[in-house]
């Protein structure tokens, strides 16, 4: 029997989160279909980040807004999702939400995909910092100054969202230059 054969098997299951195994795999997917939307806010050649403390890695960390799809409205679209986060976020309202596509960050031990959206036509609304107890720090980032920016951020201790190497790709793909 292949890994692909092989039955899959709830180890646990939480509110948000189930621990499964198939074959000799053991990996986490959000529980009751649950996805996640992150959101790609610019404007004015600036992005907007977020920067607040994450449990599991007991240090804050910098990310692209984003929030759950569905966790509380079932047949909640993504764009909707996305809005209503980027606002509770960041204060910003966006006019447009565009779908860029559905991706997977860890591949090898999270079956949870994101779907990656454009915001456009930003508002500036409110103050953002998330809902209840998230205490979410707002980032309005020149895209020229973002390396130096983050290489700041890790400086003080904090963390970097994968997701952030797409907005240095540019930067991370030219050329080397020769001695």
């Amino acid at each position: 029997m292949s890994q692909d054969d092989a039955p899959e098997a709830i180890v646990w299951q939480g509110k948000f989160i189930t621990a499964k195994t198939r074959g000799k795999w053991e990996y986490v997917s959000r529980a009751r279909g649950i996805k996640a939307a992150v959101i790609l806010a610019m404007e004015q050649g600036h992005v907007l980040l977020v920067e607040q403390y994450r449990v599991p890695l007991g240090a804050p960390c910098l990310e692209l807004p984003a929030g759950l799809v569905g966790d509380e409205r079932v047949g909640e679209a993504v764009a909707s999702a996305a809005a209503r986060e980027l606002e509770e976020e960041t204060g910003y309202r966006p006019a447009r939400v565009e779908m860029i596509g559905e991706f997977y960050s860890s591949p090898g031990m999270v079956s949870e995909s994101f779907y990656l959206v454009r915001a456009e036509g930003l508002e500036k609304v409110g103050d953002g910092g998330g809902v209840e107890d998230e205490a979410i720090l707002v980032h309005r980032v020149p895209l020229a100054g973002l390396a130096d920016f983050m290489a700041a951020k890790r400086a003080e201790g904090c963390a970097m969202d994968v997701k952030l190497l797409m907005l240095l790709g540019p930067q991370l793909l030219a050329e080397p230059s020769q001695p």
